[in-house]
């Protein structure tokens, strides 16, 4: 009699295994994520724990050598910068990303424009053919010797194939497509997704060799598969954007080697992406001085310093309950700001309808933004347009006080940089330093004060 074979569960969200379902994962909390899956055993290549005679010893930490992390330009100066000066030997990158927007591309203009790396790049989704067109559109003058193809989904020979050829560089795209042996699962789920996902960790730390694993994200916006494959990898990027629009920004979520706090912006063209060095002139306003209900911020995402137009409509209610609608900020920050608005300055917004957008398709939570929704949302109630040459950053606080934010000079020096006359600041920002040429600081405490200064 053949014996039962073994199953355990799975959470999608988080990768916990559980040996019996339960409506609530114990490791993160979310409800009806468990999946039942076999309970096999990973014997997968490269996986069996090392023989004695190669297993590593401890070492004392003073005794390792540490130099500068030995980094390789990809030839994308944006995508350099975003992972902190180059990628770095033997390191495990995610590119996630929703259909359409990128993802790939980027990935193959990396060998295309850096034709000093041998690079391997692994495709499981697309053919030869398809690859090589695309390539053809995006490196018109020509393919490098030294970018080589291999189609194949059985990560037991792509690594083989790695270690045989020792490239400089290799990107697989995509891991949902990877898939072992060792295990009967399909490829996509979440123990083939978290035992391929270690194996190529495993071979870029013996290897030094560093991979570009490319990952599908799920229709809330997050990495497809286990929260574990999350927490596996060294840098963890994702685009951003709408796939019908041109711009495209990635952003660092998770960063072993340099900031978290960085994007970069990409414009899709017909040969690929283009890097935006200044995203800021894409973002301030495209259209005649004289419209209400905008306004421009200075924000810093990171260590860059970006200004955008904020827009506004605040119109009457055509039902009985006021709508609030935000695009790329907070909601519950709006109704923050207009109950502050209502209670501290007198303005009665409780029967309009406010609608509040960010340029760009930029998704905001830089508090000194505060101030530009709120003078944005006045221009357009009192259907008064704001000065184009005049620029905000400051926090709102609840008692109707504007308060200081970070980094200061920053905003003002790029500012003053992209012609703004004037910036609204906090009566409390502390400014190292001298003002450049060209810009005027109004300095103001309170939301009435901010009003007078604008609307008299």
């Amino acid at each position: 009699m053949a014996s039962k074979s073994k199953s355990v569960w799975y959470c999608t969200s988080c990768g916990n295994e559980s040996p019996k379902w339960m409506g609530r994962c114990p490791a993160c909390g979310e409800w009806n994520t468990m999946v039942e899956a076999p309970a096999e055993a990973k014997k997968a290549a490269g996986g069996s724990a090392r023989s004695s005679s190669e297993a590593r010893k401890p070492r004392r930490l003073s005794d390792v050598d540490f130099s500068a992390e030995a980094r390789k330009a990809l030839g994308i100066a944006e995508l350099d910068r975003l992972l902190g000066g180059g990628i770095v030997g033997g390191s495990l990158i995610l590119i996630g990303g929703e259909p359409g927007i990128g993802k790939s591309t980027l990935s193959l203009q990396i060998p295309l424009g850096c034709p000093s790396l041998k690079t391997l790049y692994v495709t499981g989704e697309e053919s030869e053919k398809q690859v090589k067109m695309r390539a053809l559109r995006l490196a018109p003058a020509g393919i490098p010797d030294d970018c080589l193809i291999f189609c194949e989904t059985q990560i037991e020979a792509v690594i083989e194939q790695a270690r045989s050829l020792q490239p400089d560089l290799m990107i697989v795209d995509s891991v949902q497509t990877m898939y072992t042996d060792a295990l009967e699962s399909t490829p996509g789920s979440v123990s083939q997704i978290k035992e391929v996902a270690a194996m190529l960790l495993r071979f870029a730390k013996d290897s030094g060799v560093p991979v570009i694993l490319i990952g599908h994200i799920t229709k809330d916006g997050y990495i497809a598969g286990p929260k574990v494959l999350e927490h596996i990898v060294d840098v963890v990027l994702q685009f951003e954007g709408d796939n019908k629009g041109s711009y495209r920004i990635l952003r660092s979520i998770k960063n072993r080697f340099g900031s978290t706090s960085e994007l970069a912006v990409f414009e899709m063209t017909g040969s690929g992406l283009r890097e935006v060095p200044n995203p800021s002139e894409m973002l301030i306003p495209m259209h005649e001085e004289g419209l209400s209900g905008t306004a421009i911020t200075a924000m810093l995402d990171g260590t860059r310093p970006l200004l955008f137009e904020v827009q506004a409509l605040v119109s009457s209610a055509a039902y009985g309950t006021a709508q609030r609608s935000a695009t790329g900020f907070d909601t519950r920050r709006l109704n923050m700001l207009l109950a502050v608005l209502e209670k501290r300055a007198g303005f009665h917004l409780s029967a309009k309808d406010v609608f509040l957008n960010m340029a760009g398709g930029l998704k905001v939570s830089d508090p000194a933004c505060d101030l530009a929704v709120i003078c944005a949302v006045l221009s357009s109630n009192f259907d008064y347009p704001l000065s184009l040459d005049c620029c905000f950053a400051g926090e709102v606080g609840l008692s109707g006080e504007i308060r200081p934010v970070a980094q200061t000079d920053r905003r003002i020096s790029e500012a003053a940089r992209l012609g703004f006359k004037k910036i609204f600041i906090s009566s409390y920002s502390s400014i190292d330093g001298k003002t450049p040429a060209g810009i005027r600081v109004v300095k103001v405490a309170d939301v009435p004060e901010l009003v007078k200064a604008l609307f008299k």
